[in-house]
């Protein structure tokens, strides 16, 4: 075979795209994603990134709408950060931190209490998210029974709200469709209202004044503790800016609310930071943007900007106390947790946002990315835009003027039909969502300026245009 039939079969990224998919049809068991759409139309390869943009085996070139998955802030091809990953394997490759340490997690959990607020000093490590999220949960339950409370088992969360899919996570996760099939799940979940402040009225809220909603959203977590009784609750877990449904950011006054009804019934504040953390607010910790100090912070995603796996859950001195003497021992971990190899490059990741400023640049732009975005509410299907930071939604709707969604055919049609294909094959790779109703949330590399944010917003325009025209 000459040089030219290899290239003409491997393509112009030199990847044999067709030899992939059909392996890819034979063995690949791909997360949250219908088998049957690889089957039988293949699936997007990506190979590499550069920036804010991501290549398939093509060689076609996408805007990374959403930083993988929430997760590569600092953006993709980070050359130091690979060669930091390499350095570290060579010297220590591995060895748990069970009974034994190594330098990089000693020195990144210096580095996390540094950053957090409060008294929030003690850094437990996991391997992602969801495991973060299930340690603050065992460690909330375990630490009331130290205490004397063993009734204290219950967990609040919000309507819609994802918090992980382990076991113990997916009892606090608010998605009623996330979770049916895996009944009988962990017991001890309770939902509030979230503070989707656009669809208020549905939820009998406020609708004329943003920070009264915002105190009535948070009174009804008082409400639920009440109920169930303030013996039974061990935890209330929310996201500074709700995810899944669309971007919800906290009305002011919320947070602080919140903190309030948990020291006022003796109820862990959990503020799970996997998507917020690391700059994706312009801070390093979400919950300072907003003005609060929880009890337990969980963390992962961006914390290494995606070039190694990491979680972590950061604790306060209170929680800490009943392990820091005697003979009790948290009986929970992971083989990978605290990796040397993902704490040495977070260390490094997390240099790169303060040498370039990458907090400071997010909280300077986010105004004039809000302001490309809204530029879209001209778009007959667009109802809402909201967001912070490097972070927004937007919400479709099929009457603008009375906020009426789309049914669940329509839904599929326009999301999975149109939409996610659409801005795909014009060079956006973001999120087309209805676990609530229907959005599109975006959340680039904290890199991108205005010059990018008139690039997303001009593809979105045409897309969206079309999908109007559509229906």
């Amino acid at each position: 075979m000459t040089t030219l039939d290899t290239a003409a079969r491997l393509g112009t990224a030199g990847f044999d795209d067709a030899a992939l998919q059909q392996k890819a049809k034979d063995h690949l068991w791909m997360h949250f994603a219908r088998q049957s759409t690889m089957e039988e139309h293949g699936v997007p390869i990506i190979t590499r990134g550069e920036g804010h943009h991501v290549f398939d085996a093509q060689g076609r070139k996408y805007f990374d709408g959403l930083s993988g998955l929430f997760v590569v802030n600092a953006g993709h091809g980070r050359r130091r950060l690979a060669e930091v990953a390499a350095k570290q394997a060579e010297e220590l490759a591995f060895f748990p931190i069970w009974s034994y340490a190594h330098p990089a997690a000693i020195e990144l959990a210096d580095r996390l209490a540094d950053y957090a607020p409060g008294d929030l000093d003690r850094v437990f490590f996991s391997t992602g998210g969801g495991e973060a999220v299930e340690t603050a949960f065992k460690l909330a339950k375990y630490y009331w029974k130290l205490r004397g409370i063993p009734t204290k088992h219950k967990v609040i969360s919000r309507s819609v709200a994802y918090h992980g899919t382990p076991q113990g996570a997916l009892a606090i996760t608010g998605i009623p469709a996330m979770k049916q099939m895996f009944e009988p799940i962990t017991p001890g979940g309770f939902r509030v209202p979230n503070t989707n402040f656009y669809r208020a009225a549905e939820m009998g809220g406020p609708t004329d004044d943003l920070e009264a909603f915002g105190l009535w959203a948070a009174d009804r977590i008082e409400e639920m503790i009440q109920f169930e009784g303030p013996e039974t609750v061990a935890a209330v877990f929310l996201e500074p800016i709700q995810n899944s449904g669309g971007c919800f950011p906290p009305p002011p006054g919320y947070f602080q609310r919140v903190r309030e009804i948990c020291d006022k019934y003796d109820v862990l504040m959990v503020s799970d930071e996997v998507i917020a953390a690391f700059g994706r607010i312009g801070h390093m910790f979400a919950c300072d943007a907003y003005g609060y100090v929880p009890d337990m912070i969980t963390c992962a995603k961006a914390m290494t900007s995606g070039y190694s796996p990491i979680g972590a859950t950061i604790v306060s001195e209170k929680i800490y106390e009943p392990f820091k003497t005697g003979t009790t021992s948290f009986y929970h971990g992971y083989t990978f947790g605290g990796h040397p190899v993902s704490a040495a490059v977070a260390l490094e990741n997390l240099d790169i946002f303060e040498e370039e400023r990458l907090n400071e640049r997010v909280r300077e732009n986010s105004p004039l990315f809000r302001a490309e975005l809204e530029k879209l509410l001209d778009i007959p299907i667009v109802g809402d835009v909201r967001g912070d930071g490097y972070f927004f939604g937007i919400e479709l709707v099929k009457d603008k003027a009375t906020r009426e969604t789309f049914d669940d055919d329509e839904s599929e049609r326009l999301l999975r039909g149109f939409l996610s294909k659409a801005l795909f094959d014009a060079g956006l790779y973001c999120r087309a969502d209805d676990r609530g109703d229907p959005v599109i949330q975006l959340a680039p590399p904290l890199t991108i300026g205005p010059a990018e944010f008139r690039e997303i917003e001009q593809i979105l325009r045409g897309v969206l245009t079309e999908a109007a025209n559509r229906l």
